[in-house]
Order: C-alpha cells, then sequence, then structure tokens
C-alpha cells in the first residue's frame, strides 16, 4: 500500500526556480494541485502570495511551505534538497486570515479581492488624495490629505507598511495597522492600530478630480470610489516554516534590524 503523501511541486517561471523544481521531481511523485495535501512553493514572497491567491479563488486551501529562490524571501524558508520529508515533519504551522477588499468605482462597478498582506489606496496623479476613513461605520477623520493609506495584517505588517512608517505587528495579535502613506494632512498623523475584528471604509473626496486606484497585494482596480476592508475568517491560509526560521520570530526580530 502506497502511504506517500499527496505532495503538489510548484515554481515560479526563473530559471533558477525552474532548475531547483527539475532537482525535486525525482525524490518522489508528485500529484496535480487540485489532489494535494500540502504544497512545496519554489520561488520568492511574490510567487508565495500568487500561490495562496490561486488557493483562495479555487476555495481549496492546503498548507504551503516555500523555498526561497527569489530576492527577499521573507515567506520562505531555505532552499536545499536534502532532508524534505524531515524538514515537513518539524514544520510550524501559522495559520494566517487575509484581508478581503469590496471595492466601487466610480462607474459603480463592485469587486471584491483578497488581501494577504495590504490594502493600499494611492493616488492616480500628480495632486493628492482626499480621503474620508471610518472605523466600524463611524467617520474618524473627515478628511486626510495624501499620498495614499494601507491597511495592514500582522503577516505584512513588514511589507509596505514598514516601509511607509507603519507599526510592526506579532503575529498572532489580533490586531491591523492603518498606515497613511506621505500625509499631507493632518501632517503629524502616523495612523493607527485596530482590533482585528474592525472594518475600515475609505471614502475617496472629489474621486473624479483626484483620482486613486485601490491595490490588494498584488492585483489593482483603478478609479475607486470607496472601499471596505475587513479580515476574512472563512478564508484562513497555512504558512509552513522550519522551526528555526519561523515566521512569528522574523516579524518579532525586525524590530531590532537598524
Amino acid at each position: 500500500m502506497n502511504t506517500e503523501k499527496k505532495w503538489a511541486l510548484l515554481a515560479s517561471p526563473t530559471d533558477e526556480a525552474q532548475a531547483a523544481a527539475d532537482a525535486l521531481r525525482s525524490q518522489r511523485d508528485w500529484v496535480e494541485l487540485d489532489d494535494a495535501e500540502l504544497v512545496i512553493a519554489l520561488g520568492g514572497d511574490g510567487f508565495m502570495l500568487q500561490v495562496q491567491h490561486a488557493m483562495l479563488e479555487d476555495a481549496r486551501i492546503v498548507p504551503v511551505f516555500g523555498m526561497n529562490l527569489g530576492t527577499v524571501g521573507f515567506l520562505m524558508n531555505e532552499w536545499r534538497t536534502d532532508g524534505l520529508d524531515e524538514r515537513i515533519a518539524r514544520a510550524k504551522r501559522f495559520s494566517v486570515s487575509p484581508l478581503r477588499m469590496e471595492a466601487e468605482t466610480i462607474e459603480g462597478q463592485r469587486i471584491k479581492l483578497p488581501a494577504i498582506n495590504e490594502v493600499s489606496l494611492l493616488r492616480e496623479t500628480r495632486q493628492t488624495a482626499k480621503l474620508e476613513v471610518s472605523l466600524n461605520d463611524r467617520v474618524v477623520m473627515a478628511e486626510l490629505v495624501c499620498d495614499g493609506v494601507l491597511v495592514s495584517t500582522p503577516a505584512g505588517s513588514t511589507a509596505y507598511n514598514l516601509s511607509a512608517q507603519g507599526p510592526i505587528l506579532p503575529l498572532g495579535s489580533g490586531l491591523l495597522a492603518l498606515t497613511p502613506i506621505s500625509p499631507f494632512r493632518p501632517r503629524r498623523w502616523r495612523g493607527a492600530i485596530l482590533p482585528e475584528t474592525a472594518s475600515v471604509s475609505i471614502r475617496v473626496l472629489d474621486a473624479v478630480k483626484r483620482p486613486v486606484s485601490a491595490v490588494a497585494d498584488q492585483r489593482e482596480v483603478r478609479d475607486v470610489r470607496k472601499i471596505d476592508v475587513a479580515i476574512d475568517r472563512a478564508a484562513a491560509l497555512t504558512f509552513m516554516f522550519d522551526p528555526e526560521h519561523a515566521l512569528d520570530d522574523r516579524i518579532t526580530m525586525e524590530q531590532f534590524v537598524v
């Protein structure tokens, strides 16, 4: 009886990742993603997000163990071919609930997209964006003049959010970061830390004259009038990490990088 677990192997289209996939294919029998109990993903952080988004779209979510063959590799493990079964057996699993963005465009189109790292609003022209920010259906900032604003999960708090001077959120903290991007008015507002139960709504003031786009991780919606953002608890994703390079420890240690 064959008791080998059903693993799928996915690799980014780069030469390095494809060569690594060739090195692994001879080690075991691999299955298609639709039949897999676990995914081995070879590439960088961008490819990891692509894999997770594909599973969200198919509504079939399995754990993913990534190995870095990209640039930063914050969401990935070290690439090596030896001892993969043992690494999987020892791996720490982290559940990450994505954000769900519902955007309404100027023309009235409604688009729903998930975001594992962050949802960001960004000005489309040289003119600053003017935004109204609401929290749980209550206006908390009548006018934010800025280049943009983002809502970040703990898993994404060390990415774009950190570059925009937002706070690092420990994994499992139950928090979200609301971070302005180059705020002009109020100039000294540096954002807010919110409970993950919060629902954030952002309305674009003068959306025609000062157009704004919304980006959910890597997917963009142009000319938005309003977005609503909240955690999607029904779509939890599972990331797997070597114990010595676990995601929670990486996020914590980013606070000490100078």
